[in-house]
């Protein structure tokens, strides 16, 4: 790694992140190894109370999503299951003198399911490491990200400093289907001069895409299987809707119909069959088939403009296939329901998060786009916090075998830190 134009204090930072990387690594396999899928974060937010409070000595606040007071948000997302029990965990750190600008960080620390786990090389949920990939569900998608701005802050305390401006760190659920963690938070008053998401992004995030997702349920006309021309099968119908409505994927893909961040991307927008359930009994034709679905949608689209679309064009579909004068169908929402947004590269917390990696690393931090939903959209949208996401180099995310580059993760920890003594301040620690 190449280290120019960072001052003495500077190269100390470095060297005290470089020598927690034991830890660091220690800290992430901890994490993988709780199965924090959705409604089961529990655990894993424990090991986050526990180091917030005990390595980090912050403010502690387990906060439980109260979904009166989000429901009627315009960022708010329909929920999946009960929040009982689960909560978001937040560290806070107030200085004893303020002299710089305030700063979140926020992950997330719900992870996917891990598909069919036979065709793992090892158990999702028991990380190991070959090389420089530390490998298991979660690592790179976000718990990387979360272990670098752990340790960026701890190794400002280990030089005897403390950052002298608010920080906020937050470990959030539910990034992964509704956002409702982190709109919780904002919600709840949580707000600073910034904010930074460590998502694996392997560079600096320029805007991101708007997410819905959908469930299409069809109801058809069972019959004997050998009599199937009496009945109207609910699957085929079903699957019949879905490859009709990839006509306006191509037509949103279409280069004339882009928006701008995405023009020379290859296929920015994907409509995705993630889960699809039907029929009763094998000589039976299906009376019912249920298809959950996630649509893509550019920035300059609202939620509503794009359920408005995606229904005309299955009404359209439907009332043109022969079986649906003995069918029915209904579309339900659940899930994401996010706007996009494009961000303004010209915010000082950008400006000053490009010119620290350049300090730190010796290049220039790559821009990318972004053809998912991250929870940048609710502080840039509804906050009035210019947001952004940078984190560590990983794959197969959301796949099997998902991974991290350990050295990724301590060059973004390394740069969180020199950012943090630029951005905060420094005041020697009490």
């Amino acid at each position: 790694m190449k280290t120019i134009n960072i001052n003495a204090l500077e190269q100390d930072i470095v060297a005290a992140v470089e020598a927690l990387r034991n830890e660091s690594v220690t800290l992430l396999s901890e994490l993988v190894s709780h199965a924090s899928l959705l409604g089961e974060e529990q655990s894993a937010q424990d090991v986050m109370k526990r180091v917030f409070s005990d390595d980090l000595e912050l403010e502690v606040q387990a906060l439980t999503i109260d979904e009166s007071q989000i429901k009627d948000h315009p960022g708010y997302s329909p929920s999946l299951v009960s929040y009982e029990g689960r909560v978001n965990v937040i560290g806070t750190h107030r200085p004893w003198v303020v002299q710089g600008k305030s700063i979140i960080f926020n992950g997330h620390i719900d992870v996917v399911p891990v598909g069919d786990e036979r065709l793992w090389t090892q158990p999702p949920f028991q990380p190991w490491i070959d090389g420089d990939k530390l490998i298991g569900r979660g690592a790179s998608d976000m718990k990387a990200g979360i272990v670098s701005y752990i340790m960026a802050f701890k190794a400002l305390k280990r030089l005897g400093y403390e950052p002298a401006a608010k920080v906020i760190l937050q470990s959030v659920i539910e990034e992964e289907c509704t956002g409702n963690g982190a709109l919780a938070c904002l919600v709840a008053g949580h707000t600073a001069d910034a904010t930074i998401i460590t998502e694996p992004t392997a560079g600096l995030m320029t805007c991101q895409m708007g997410v819905l997702w959908l469930a299409l349920e069809i109801s058809g006309k069972p019959a004997h299987a050998a009599m199937a021309t009496q009945g109207s099968s609910a699957v085929d119908l079903a699957l019949a809707l879905f490859a009709g409505l990839k006509s306006l994927e191509n037509e949103w893909n279409e280069p004339a119909n882009r928006h701008h961040c995405y023009s020379h991307h290859p296929k920015p927008i994907n409509f995705n069959l993630g889960k699809i359930q039907g029929g009763e009994w094998t000589s039976s034709v299906p009376s019912m088939c249920r298809l959950d679905i996630r649509i893509g949608f550019y920035p300059e689209k609202t939620v509503a403009q794009i359920k408005a679309e995606v229904e005309a064009r299955l009404d359209a579909l439907f009332l043109a296939h022969p079986a649906h004068l003995s069918a029915q169908y209904q579309v339900t929402y659940g899930g994401f329901q996010a706007q996009g947004c494009e961000i303004d590269m010209n915010q000082p917390v950008i400006t000053s998060l490009r010119r620290t990696y350049a300090d730190v690393i010796g290049e220039a931090l790559p821009l990318v786009t972004f053809e998912g939903a991250t929870d940048a959209r609710f502080f840039n949208l509804y906050g009035g916090i210019p947001a952004t996401c940078y984190g560590p180099v990983g794959g197969s995310i959301h796949g099997i075998d998902e991974w991290v580059s350990i050295d990724s993760m301590m060059d973004v920890t390394k740069v969180l830190a020199v950012f943090i003594a630029r951005w905060c301040g420094l005041n020697h620690a009490k």
